[in-house]
């Protein structure tokens, strides 16, 4: 019999006499340890403060976070611990709240009303399955992948009614260590003896992932005819469309997982991403709409779904004047981002920026006029750079303003950023025909291929001066940067001087700025870690 005297409980419910009711059930159950939540940030306070055992957290809590949203939250914020029960209750059945909610994969979901018999049975199940799996979610909980590939042969053979949640986490550490072919051939393997969803989703990433486009679609359209509820699929099929370069089916494989699980604010900012680079303002509106609501109280709120919405907006109206009522919900929509992310001043100058934009096309010039200095003004105290694609957005309202020395400004120093990528350089192209922004990088360019061919060859001390030399013709450069760093933690290993490390440090430091949503940010992460580790 499970006992239940030393688990610590979290009730969360907005109805006093149903936490009451709950709570009164646990003690029948001899349940001592049982704190209480009225909405999601209380129970996400408690989390914060104490590791829970099990959480009864309802899904509709009326204003604020739903369930959904806070569990999410605490996954994201490590508030949560793989040996926690977390179920969800609710007295709300429909499929986009159900589907939602399993997205994040929640123990068990839970109907109202239920008696102290069903509760206890439900529980005892999810006890047990947790003490059988605690040689598993031990390491897990530390991120020990090894130790996990090891307790999950054990717990199959010890415990062979787990085998498939054991093969799921088998799956899951494999991929975090980076053993792709033992990742493959364990899914591979599994598959072969019956269809599982999650395993045809994370085989379909793998292939991805790998650059293996035919392999992840096949793999993908036969889990969509064995599992058409499972919008993964779809979201995972959307990405091989866009990889293949087209746009038009990966809207289409994403608008069919919204119609099954619409309560995704990424997946809906996704569908208005796409829907807008097929000139489909209609459908990015709604899709953008939909991701800004659902995130206002969630931990994916952002304000690049509020500027796409005022962007999509602008775009349904063409050349010409947006309509009264679009033109307020613009104004509504960046005034949301100008006071919600007030300490931005790169957010804040965009949201100035679209607004000018939708003012000029209205004909109110002098007030448009005003939004444009300032944002000239922020954008000249940036301490921070945008996103390539946003950098060349900016400087494109900012030249249909009249700020053509700033939007060149904005060019010069994209092109040094990110100089060494020919689909950049297009887009700056494609804005100015200065030789003075476009041919800047030339030289360096030769410098940093010089670089990596000595490198390639291991000799890391040519490849160093070359990097170097590509360095110093464009500090800003993040790719030259990471280069020269890289070639001096090389150095560092064998030689590890002062100097050395500080120039490594140094290099490191003048990319600080580059934005998180950067590919190469991960290497710049990889690369401060192994500096402080020397």
């Amino acid at each position: 019999m499970i006992s239940y005297n030393q688990k610590r409980f979290l009730i969360v419910d907005d109805f006093s006499d149903f936490r009451s009711s709950v709570k009164s059930m646990l003690g029948q159950m001899a349940a001592k340890h049982i704190d209480i939540a009225a909405n999601g940030e209380e129970a996400i306070a408690q989390c914060r403060n104490c590791k829970y055992d099990i959480i009864l957290h309802d899904y509709n809590l009326g204003e604020g976070k739903n369930g959904q949203q806070v569990l999410e939250e605490l996954h994201q914020g490590g508030l949560i611990s793989p040996q926690c029960i977390f179920i969800m209750v609710t007295a709300e059945s429909s499929q986009a709240m159900v589907l939602a909610a399993l997205e994040f994969e929640p123990d068990a979901y839970l109907t109202k009303p239920f008696t102290r018999a069903s509760l206890q049975q439900r529980l005892d199940k999810l006890v047990e399955r947790k003490i059988a799996l605690q040689p598993i979610l031990a390491p897990l909980a530390q991120q020990q992948h090894r130790e996990v590939l090891q307790a999950c042969e054990k717990v199959i053979k010890a415990e062979p009614r787990y085998a498939p949640l054991c093969q799921r986490y088998k799956a899951d550490a494999l991929k975090a260590l980076g053993m792709h072919k033992e990742l493959e051939a364990q899914l591979t393997s599994l598959l072969a003896e019956r269809p599982m969803p999650w395993a045809l989703s994370m085989l379909g990433n793998h292939w991805l992932e790998r650059g293996e486009l035919d392999k992840a679609e096949s793999s993908l359209e036969q889990g969509m005819s064995q599992f058409p509820m499972l919008p993964a699929l779809y979201d995972c099929l959307a990405k091989v469309k866009v990889a293949k370069g087209d746009l038009i089916k990966a809207q289409t494989f994403l608008e069919q997982a919204v119609k099954i699980s619409p309560n995704s604010p990424q997946r809906q900012a996704e569908l208005g991403k796409l829907a807008r680079a097929n000139q489909d303002p209609e459908r990015a509106i709604r899709a953008y709409r939909q991701a800004v609501n659902l995130g206002r109280h969630s931990k994916f709120r952002d304000p690049e779904n509020h500027l796409n919405l005022a962007g999509s907006l602008q775009d349904q109206a063409g050349d010409g004047a947006p309509s009264p009522k679009a033109l307020l919900e613009i104004r509504q929509t960046l005034g949301d981002v100008s006071k919600s992310w007030k300490n931005d001043p790169g957010l804040t100058a965009r949201a100035d920026l679209a607004q000018a934009t939708s003012l000029i096309k209205a004909g109110k010039q002098s007030e448009a006029k005003q939004l444009a200095l300032n944002a000239s003004e922020k954008l000249g105290s940036l301490d921070t750079f945008f996103p390539a694609e946003t950098a060349l957005e900016v400087a494109s309202q900012l030249r249909a303003l009249g700020q053509a020395d700033q939007a060149d400004t904005l060019l010069s120093t994209c092109a040094e950023m990110y100089g060494d990528d020919p689909k950049v350089m297009a887009g700056i192209a494609e804005q100015t025909s200065d030789p003075a922004i476009l041919t800047a990088g030339e030289h360096a360019q030769t410098h940093n291929r010089e670089g990596i061919r000595l490198y390639q060859q291991k000799q890391y001390p040519e490849a160093l001066e070359s990097f170097r030399a590509a360095q110093a013709m464009q500090p800003r450069n993040i790719s030259f940067a990471l280069n020269t760093a890289q070639s001096l933690v090389r150095l560092l290993i064998n030689e590890p001087t002062p100097a050395l490390r500080e120039e490594c440090m140094a290099c490191l430091e003048q990319v600080r700025s580059m934005p998180s949503s950067d590919h190469r940010h991960e290497r710049y992460r990889k690369l401060c870690e192994r500096v402080a580790s020397l």
